[in-house]
Protein backbone atom coordinates (compact mmCIF):
# COMPACT_ATOMS: atom_id res chain seq x y z
CA UNK A 1 0.00 0.00 0.00
CA UNK A 2 1.23 3.19 -0.86
CA UNK A 3 1.46 6.08 2.03
CA UNK A 4 1.94 10.00 1.00
CA UNK A 5 3.31 11.96 3.83
CA UNK A 6 3.20 15.88 3.40
CA UNK A 7 5.26 18.20 5.39
CA UNK A 8 6.43 22.37 4.92
CA UNK A 9 3.37 23.73 5.33
CA UNK A 10 2.68 26.78 7.62
CA UNK A 11 2.22 30.68 8.06
CA UNK A 12 3.32 33.31 5.67
CA UNK A 13 2.97 36.33 4.87
CA UNK A 14 1.77 37.45 1.58
CA UNK A 15 4.32 37.57 -1.41
CA UNK A 16 6.35 34.62 0.85
CA UNK A 17 7.44 31.70 -0.06
CA UNK A 18 6.96 27.94 0.98
CA UNK A 19 7.98 24.47 0.01
CA UNK A 20 6.21 21.27 0.31
CA UNK A 21 7.39 17.95 0.08
CA UNK A 22 5.13 14.75 -0.51
CA UNK A 23 7.55 11.66 0.69
CA UNK A 24 6.11 8.73 -0.52
CA UNK A 25 6.73 5.21 0.60
CA UNK A 26 5.58 1.03 -0.40
CA UNK A 27 5.42 1.58 -3.92
CA UNK A 28 6.84 1.86 -7.05
CA UNK A 29 6.81 6.21 -6.77
CA UNK A 30 8.09 6.28 -10.19
CA UNK A 31 5.39 4.84 -12.21
CA UNK A 32 3.06 6.87 -11.13
CA UNK A 33 2.22 11.08 -11.76
CA UNK A 34 1.36 12.85 -9.00
CA UNK A 35 -0.63 15.64 -8.43
CA UNK A 36 -1.05 18.95 -5.86
CA UNK A 37 -4.60 19.77 -4.32
CA UNK A 38 -5.89 22.13 -2.32
CA UNK A 39 -9.05 22.55 -0.17
CA UNK A 40 -10.18 25.69 1.70
CA UNK A 41 -13.03 25.93 4.22
CA UNK A 42 -16.08 25.92 2.56
CA UNK A 43 -14.95 25.10 -0.88
CA UNK A 44 -14.66 21.94 -2.77
CA UNK A 45 -11.07 20.60 -3.32
CA UNK A 46 -9.33 21.89 -6.19
CA UNK A 47 -6.29 20.58 -8.41
CA UNK A 48 -3.35 22.93 -7.95
CA UNK A 49 -0.05 20.66 -10.18
CA UNK A 50 0.41 17.76 -11.63
CA UNK A 51 3.67 16.01 -12.66
CA UNK A 52 4.16 13.07 -14.95
CA UNK A 53 6.13 9.95 -13.76
CA UNK A 54 9.22 10.60 -15.51
CA UNK A 55 8.84 14.56 -14.70
CA UNK A 56 8.27 15.22 -18.68
CA UNK A 57 5.20 16.97 -18.57
CA UNK A 58 3.62 19.27 -15.93
CA UNK A 59 0.41 21.15 -16.02
CA UNK A 60 -1.01 23.71 -13.03
CA UNK A 61 -4.30 25.34 -12.86
CA UNK A 62 -3.93 29.04 -14.06
CA UNK A 63 -4.40 30.21 -10.37
CA UNK A 64 -0.87 29.52 -9.65
CA UNK A 65 0.82 29.83 -13.27
CA UNK A 66 4.52 31.61 -12.73
CA UNK A 67 3.90 31.30 -9.22
CA UNK A 68 3.89 27.64 -8.14
CA UNK A 69 6.42 24.78 -9.57
CA UNK A 70 5.98 21.39 -9.41
CA UNK A 71 9.04 18.80 -9.27
CA UNK A 72 9.75 15.71 -8.40
CA UNK A 73 13.07 13.04 -7.08
CA UNK A 74 11.95 9.46 -7.98
CA UNK A 75 15.37 8.45 -6.43
CA UNK A 76 14.00 10.42 -3.08
CA UNK A 77 10.38 9.29 -3.65
CA UNK A 78 9.71 12.66 -2.82
CA UNK A 79 7.33 15.33 -4.85
CA UNK A 80 7.75 18.98 -4.03
CA UNK A 81 5.88 22.05 -4.85
CA UNK A 82 7.81 24.91 -4.82
CA UNK A 83 5.21 28.56 -3.93
CA UNK A 84 5.99 31.93 -4.67
CA UNK A 85 4.52 34.76 -4.15
CA UNK A 86 1.78 33.68 -1.86
CA UNK A 87 -1.45 34.67 -1.69
CA UNK A 88 -4.01 35.28 0.66
CA UNK A 89 -6.23 33.21 -1.36
CA UNK A 90 -3.57 30.37 -1.47
CA UNK A 91 -4.99 29.60 2.18
CA UNK A 92 -5.83 26.03 2.17
CA UNK A 93 -4.79 22.54 2.99
CA UNK A 94 -2.66 20.93 0.40
CA UNK A 95 -2.49 17.62 -0.27
CA UNK A 96 -0.37 15.48 -2.76
CA UNK A 97 -1.63 12.27 -4.50
CA UNK A 98 -0.66 9.75 -6.70
CA UNK A 99 -2.16 8.54 -9.95
CA UNK A 100 -1.40 5.14 -11.41
CA UNK A 101 -3.25 4.85 -14.34
CA UNK A 102 -1.91 8.20 -15.76
CA UNK A 103 1.71 8.08 -16.05
CA UNK A 104 2.43 10.40 -18.79
CA UNK A 105 -0.24 13.00 -18.21
CA UNK A 106 -1.34 14.08 -14.96
CA UNK A 107 -5.11 14.24 -14.34
CA UNK A 108 -6.70 17.22 -13.11
CA UNK A 109 -9.74 15.13 -11.41
CA UNK A 110 -9.36 14.46 -7.60
CA UNK A 111 -11.41 10.83 -8.76
CA UNK A 112 -8.45 9.86 -10.79
CA UNK A 113 -6.13 9.59 -8.18
CA UNK A 114 -5.56 6.71 -6.14
CA UNK A 115 -3.15 7.74 -3.38
CA UNK A 116 -3.71 10.69 -0.83
CA UNK A 117 -2.02 12.00 1.72
CA UNK A 118 -3.35 13.46 4.77
CA UNK A 119 -2.57 17.39 4.13
CA UNK A 120 -0.64 19.95 5.20
CA UNK A 121 -1.82 23.00 5.96
CA UNK A 122 -0.79 26.71 4.18
CA UNK A 123 -1.96 30.06 5.75
CA UNK A 124 -1.24 33.61 4.27
CA UNK A 125 -1.73 36.67 6.06
CA UNK A 126 -2.31 39.66 4.20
Amino acid sequence: QVQLVESGGGLVQAGGSLRLSCAASGGTFSRYSMGWFRQAPGKEREFVAGISGGSTYTKYADFVKGRFRIARDNAKNTVYLLMNSLKPEDTAVYSCAGDRTHYSIPSTTPGEYDYWGQGTQVTVSS
